[in-house]
């Protein structure tokens, strides 16, 4: 991750804070409570408010005097989840890539595929990046010709990410070309799905002012059965994955022209091509 311009970091609000203090820490594991506070020129007050947020989450411990790298960051739930079909999320991270364009507003929730997605957007430009999530402001903080927003509120230690009131009234603010979403499950009955009810309920909140939903969803997806629903096949236009889904999706799929694209495929309207992709 690039560093964040030195002339704005003392204009930072808390959430691309807390991301550039998670940054300074992957430069140097210890730093005093009294040299945060002059380099972001806040109270002292201020960045111990921060610590014990960013705490909360597991990524970093307070020590005394101080702010500590720990040890467990990368055993933290987030980054075990960010390892599970790691390759296939990479894929379709790339593909999902493509969709995105110079110049674009983009909304991009918490999970892991979006989390590989931010990593694939640094080479574009003139992007305002919409997130919930720490773990992906960690990521676009810093980038050149890329503005980012981060949601507050309370942090989420699962997610790392907010969901609560205050981060759906900041992100409703919005009208983005593509809303992204990774997924925790997809159903041709019940369509897209989620586990942890803040969370769905946090999605559900960003549906009434998308432009456009984009689903990111590996093929694990298809065989679960999430309980909270968050949005039907009509809500989506496009879902990325990265092997051919099954049949009664595609079914799906073709009946409200949702547009699958394949990881390492051409993209397919499944009205189309449905004899192709079955």
């Amino acid at each position: 991750m690039r560093r964040a311009n030195a002339k704005n970091v003392k204009q930072l609000s808390q959430g691309p804070r807390l991301a550039e203090i998670l940054r300074l820490l992957d430069e140097r594991a210890f730093w005093t409570v009294s040299e945060l506070a002059e380099r972001f020129d806040v109270s002292e007050e201020t960045i111990r408010r921060d610590a014990r947020q960013l705490e909360q989450s597991g990524v970093i411990q307070k020590v005394h005097g101080g702010l500590s790298a720990t040890s467990h960051k990368i055993e933290a739930p987030y980054r075990t989840r960010l390892r599970e079909n790691a390759a296939a999320k990479q894929r379709i991270a790339r593909k999902a890539a493509e969709l995105v364009s110079d110049g674009m507003t983009l909304l991009i929730d918490s999970g892991t595929s979006c989390h590989w997605l931010a990593r694939n957007l640094a080479p574009l430009r003139n992007l305002t990046i919409v997130t919930n999530s720490v773990e992906i402001a960690h990521e676009v903080l810093g980038n050149p010709g890329q503005r980012l927003l981060l949601a507050g509120g309370q942090i989420n230690p699962i997610h790392n990410a907010a969901f609560g009131p205050e981060a759906q009234t900041f992100c409703k603010r919005f009208a983005p070309d593509l809303t992204i979403l990774s997924m925790g499950a997809v159903d041709a009955a019940r369509g897209f799905l989620d586990f942890d009810p803040d969370e769905a309920a946090f999605k559900q909140s960003l549906l009434e002012h998308a432009r456009r939903v984009v689903v990111l969803a590996d093929h694990s997806k298809f065989a679960r059965s999430g309980f909270m629903q968050v949005a039907s096949f009509r809500q989506v236009k496009d879902l990325v994955t990265d092997e051919t889904p099954p049949a009664a999706v595609l079914e799906a799929a073709a009946q409200t022209d949702t547009r699958i694209h394949l990881a390492d495929g051409e993209a397919s309207n499944p009205r189309e091509s449905r004899p192709e992709l079955v």
